[in-house]
């Protein structure tokens, strides 16, 4: 007769009621007081100034004194008002036209430079503007047009006298389109070439021996695998393009004062309201603005991220 030695059953860890061991529901307990202190600060820089903007915009208010509700009446102001129509078409210039060209451009520069001798240095050069703040390339870009800045003077050495058109008030809104879009294109050139270089190069060999040339290659291999990151700087420029405020001040404003309507955007706009330049502030109006271009960046960033969410694929 041969016995049979049968090991005694093993019990199991304790699990707690939604699964998992007692090290992890202990880790999911811990979750909740770590986030809790930036919660409560991010709850208190974001979303209480966003709820307070959005109280005061149905409010008449010059910041001192009691506020009068107004509903919607400084929302129906705003439309009606013919600026706000020149600040809208002005930000979606710059969100469409200064978009377009930004990934252009860093689209060009990043497949002219993919095998360059000495990319690095190159794109250290062209990343340059983007390490200076806004507001410093804005005064450098006004010194380089101004009528005695260096841009005019290579035109006076080589016999064009005449006044430069980049600063005819119908120009004026489209040089400033020009400064911001060299602002922006050597970041979003990093970003891109950072995004081509962790493409496999198997993929451009295997295309290569098959006769693909670089159109083919770029519209089948790169776009493809590069579609996230150019759907993320598609949601990082939408963001951007709405708040622009900062170049159009320093670069179309005369010291101390607003620049002309004509060059106006939503937080121009906003600005204005707040700080007009003679007159009483109306916090109401400028609150308005403030919450139409919050609306307009959450609607943007959603159509965005749906138009741009497909998975990423080489389809060569």
């Amino acid at each position: 007769m041969t016995a049979v030695l049968e090991r005694p059953p093993v019990k199991a860890a304790p699990r707690s009621r939604r699964g998992g061991s007692p090290f992890e529901a202990a880790r999911r307990r811990m979750i909740g007081p770590f986030l809790l202190p930036a919660l409560l600060v991010y709850a208190l820089v974001m979303i209480v100034p966003s709820v307070i903007t959005v109280w005061i915009s149905f409010n008449e208010w010059a910041g001192v004194g009691a506020m009068e509700w107004a509903g919607l009446a400084n929302y129906r102001e705003m439309v009606a008002d013919p600026v706000f129509g020149t600040s809208f078409a002005n930000t979606m210039k710059i969100l469409v036209l200064v978009g377009a060209a930004v990934f252009v451009i860093a689209f060009t520069l990043t497949m002219l430079l993919q095998d360059m001798v000495g990319r690095k240095f190159v794109r250290a050069v062209i990343f340059f503007p983007s390490l200076v703040p806004g507001l410093v390339i804005a005064i450098l870009w006004g010194f380089l047009l101004d009528p005695d800045g260096l841009a005019n003077s290579v035109l006076k050495s080589l016999g064009i006298a005449e006044p430069p058109l980049w600063l005819a008030p119908e120009n004026m809104f489209t040089t400033v389109m020009a400064g911001m879009t060299w602002l922006a294109a050597g970041t979003y050139t990093v970003i891109f070439m950072a995004a081509a270089d962790r493409i496999p190069r198997y993929f451009y060999e295997a295309a290569e021996l098959d006769g693909a040339g670089p159109l083919t290659r770029f519209w089948h291999i790169t776009l493809p695998l590069m579609w996230d990151v150019i759907g993320v700087c598609a949601v990082l420029w939408a963001i951007g393009a709405l708040k622009t405020f900062e170049f159009v001040l320093v670069f179309a404003g005369a010291t101390g004062s607003l620049p002309p309507t004509g060059l106006w955007t939503f937080s121009v706009y906003a600005y204005a309201g707040a700080f007009p330049s003679d007159g009483v502030p109306r916090y109401g109006i400028a609150s308005a603005a403030a919450v139409l271009t919050m609306l307009l960046t959450v609607v943007l960033t959603i159509l965005v991220r749906r138009v741009m969410g497909r998975r990423e694929q080489a389809t060569y």
